[in-house]
């Protein structure tokens, strides 16, 4: 009786207090590992149980916590005069930015944090990107996705920028097509190097248009 009491206390704590709305950095991950976490799925994670819905969850809230160290190390822009915002929502579709940057010069710059295992070094052999022995070419599709739609919505050129926390980097840093990855510890300086190119705009109205136009993911997603 009392072990069914505790699972039961268990659940309504799950329910009343494990699904509350958040927004910012890696709000969206978050909700997503929320929505994977069902009851059940709660339940076996409090019992030890291990699911399938469970672990994708886990990764999920790992990429959250990934968004959330790149905002942290972001955060002394701010001082600077930039304008850094998180987590929002593409007008055309139901994919995410990570980050936005603009600089005080009006430079735009799209970071996107990926959080991989640092047990495999990061590389490009052949035109292929590697995470060991793996090819994750093909997700660097998302931010080519998102660098088109923004600098579509706002009318200028978006620089992206692939910010690695976890696998170490051949070489220091990389370029794939035009993309640069380089590691989370550097986030910063390169991205203030890459501000002090002049933009097309002054920097005031793009943060205007860009809060406007590509709101916070989860409240324009509810």
């Amino acid at each position: 009786m009392i072990t069914i009491l505790a699972i039961a206390a268990i659940a309504v704590w799950l329910v009343y207090y494990g699904q509350r709305p958040r927004t910012g950095a890696g709000a969206s991950a978050d909700a997503r590992a929320r929505q994977l976490r069902t009851l059940r799925v709660r339940l076996a994670d409090a019992l030890g149980i291990q699911t399938r819905r469970g672990q994708q969850a886990a990764r999920y809230r790992a990429g959250a916590e990934g968004e959330r160290r790149t905002a942290a190390r972001l955060a002394p822009l701010s001082a600077e005069g930039w304008t850094i915002l998180h987590d929002r929502a593409l007008p055309t579709s139901r994919a995410n930015v990570d980050h936005l940057a603009i600089s005080p010069s009006g430079a735009v710059i799209l970071p996107d944090t990926k959080r991989w295992s640092s047990r495999y070094r990061l590389r490009v052999v052949e035109g292929r990107l590697l995470h060991g022995t793996r090819d994750v070419t093909n997700r660097l599709r998302g931010i080519r996705h998102e660098t088109a739609t923004v600098s579509t919505v706002l009318g200028v050129h978006v620089t992206p920028l692939v910010i690695m926390d976890g696998a170490p980097i051949a070489g220091g840093e990389l370029v794939l097509d035009g993309i640069r990855i380089v590691p989370a510890d550097r986030a910063c300086d390169v991205l203030r190097a890459l501000g002090r190119i002049p933009g097309q705009r002054q920097p005031a109205d793009l943060a205007q248009q860009a809060a406007r136009l590509l709101p916070e993911y989860t409240r324009a997603r509810r």
